[in-house]
């Protein structure tokens, strides 16, 4: 009788740890970022930075963020995942007391949800990315090379831009 109550106590003090879990820490749930390489208009070869480039995410018709501001041959950008496009003004200064130039680019997207895990729950990956440039006088990207119109992670370039 004393080995059933002995075993009966251990069963009881192993029940509730038998449904817990090891701690939920997500590392794969990032929303991938659209990445744009920019190339240089007459080799389409070679790789070109933007001098004094800066990029604002339209948040609304009359708000812009800031999203990076750097001279270099490749962005990543997030895309908005609440709504079927994503519009970017990137402006360009060639020198630092010269003009800036302003273009603005527009990606239209269709947002795919995907679980990963309970920790992590839901990402947005993008399929059928298309783009469009807004054409004014003096455009500084000559123009853009959808590479891969299905943003899945942010390994590779999704976007050429000639300039």
């Amino acid at each position: 009788m004393n080995k059933i109550k002995i075993a009966f106590f251990i069963l009881i003090g192993i029940i509730p740890f038998a449904g817990c879990e090891k701690d939920d820490i997500c590392v794969d749930g990032d929303t991938p970022f659209l990445i744009m390489r920019f190339y240089d208009a007459t080799d389409s070869t070679e790789f070109k930075d933007v001098s004094n480039l800066v990029v604002r995410g339209l948040v609304s018709p009359d708000t812009l963020d800031i999203i990076t501001n750097a001279a270099s041959d490749s962005i990543a950008v997030p895309l908005r995942s609440d709504f079927a496009n994503t519009t970017f003004v990137l402006s360009q200064q060639t020198t630092d007391d010269g003009p800036i130039n302003y273009d603005v680019l527009t990606y239209s997207y269709e947002t795919k949800e995907v679980y990963i895990s309970r920790a992590c729950g839901f990402i947005a990956n993008y399929e059928n990315l298309d783009t469009d440039l807004t054409i004014d006088t003096d455009n500084w990207i000559k123009s853009i090379e959808i590479v891969n119109p299905t943003i899945e992670n942010s390994d590779t370039a999704h976007v050429k831009i000639f300039h």
